[in-house]
């Protein structure tokens, strides 16, 4: 009896594990269609249908289950990357925070993906609240990723946006004293006081723009004079116009002005416009004059 009772339950194990082998197999298959759509066909959308679908069957099996958790981060992670190529960013904590509930049981790899691809599009202010309450709660703590969460929220959140403070506090605090050595404290708070002191300088733009301003008020009474004064030269003065040219030549090789710099602008059309005054000015006559000579 003892036997058959012994059959009986190994049988019906055998009955309700089998269809649970069956589905995991099922969304394994999914996940690997989804990879496929997304690496090999670019099929983005489709590939995130897949992982969206996948997603959903999982939700009604034993989520107790550590298969379960290792499909619904394969399939988050993929579902990332299709909205991040679809160029709907916008949408991917929020639809993380679905599949999850809470900041706190996001696995710390889908963590790290959704801020740097928040720092990347320069909207690090998103993941500010989720990975403060990632970082601080006391189960994540003791997770392989949570020095790496701790390193990027640091330094592509709190650092970025100018949260000093907040930085120091993560860094001294219970958070930096379990993600970071001593070594790695030390280099973070020296990254937190550079932050400070760029903090603290004064903008240069209106002093730059003032220097330009008046560098280029020189330029035009200095083009302004060589100008008069070929005009009263003459057209024959090759000298003079010679001088003319070493100026702009010496004034350009000693002051550096980037043409590429917004700044240069101004700068580079009043220059050219007097360019073609004088030019106008020195070799009209002797254009004028061609074709008469050649008619003689």
């Amino acid at each position: 009896d003892r036997s058959n009772t012994i059959f009986i339950n190994v049988k019906s194990r055998s009955a309700v594990l089998s269809p649970l082998s069956s589905a995991f197999t099922q969304m394994f298959n999914m996940l690997d269609a989804a990879a496929e759509q997304m690496m090999v066909h670019k099929d983005f959308q489709a590939a995130f249908d897949s992982c969206d679908r996948g997603l959903q069957s999982l939700a009604s099996m034993d989520s107790e289950d550590n298969r379960c958790g290792e499909l619904k981060a394969g399939f988050c992670i993929l579902g990332i990357q299709a909205l991040a190529e679809l160029n709907q960013w916008q949408g991917v904590l929020s639809w993380v925070l679905q599949q999850y509930e809470h900041p706190e049981k996001i696995p710390a790899k889908i963590m790290q993906m959704c801020i740097l691809l928040y720092s990347k599009v320069g909207e690090s202010a998103v993941m500010q609240e989720a990975a403060r309450v990632w970082l601080h709660s006391p189960s994540n703590s003791r997770v392989s990723g949570f020095g790496t969460v701790a390193e990027l929220y640091l330094l592509h959140v709190l650092v970025p946006l100018g949260h000093t403070e907040e930085a120091r506090e993560l860094i001294v605090g219970e958070v930096g004293s379990g993600a970071f050595t001593e070594d790695q404290r030390q280099t973070a708070l020296d990254v937190v006081v550079e932050k400070e002191q760029q903090n603290q300088e004064p903008p240069l733009s209106p002093v730059c723009s003032c220097s330009t301003g008046a560098v280029i008020r020189k330029l035009e009474a200095m083009l302004s004079f060589l100008y008069r004064k070929l005009r009263v030269a003459g057209s024959g003065s090759f000298s003079l116009q010679r001088i003319f040219l070493a100026a702009v030549l010496l004034y350009m090789l000693f002051v550096q002005m980037d043409p590429a710099l917004p700044s240069s602008f101004m700068w580079i059309s009043k220059l050219l416009q007097m360019l073609k005054q004088m030019w106008s000015s020195m070799f009209a006559p002797y254009s004028r004059s061609l074709p008469q000579s050649k008619g003689l």
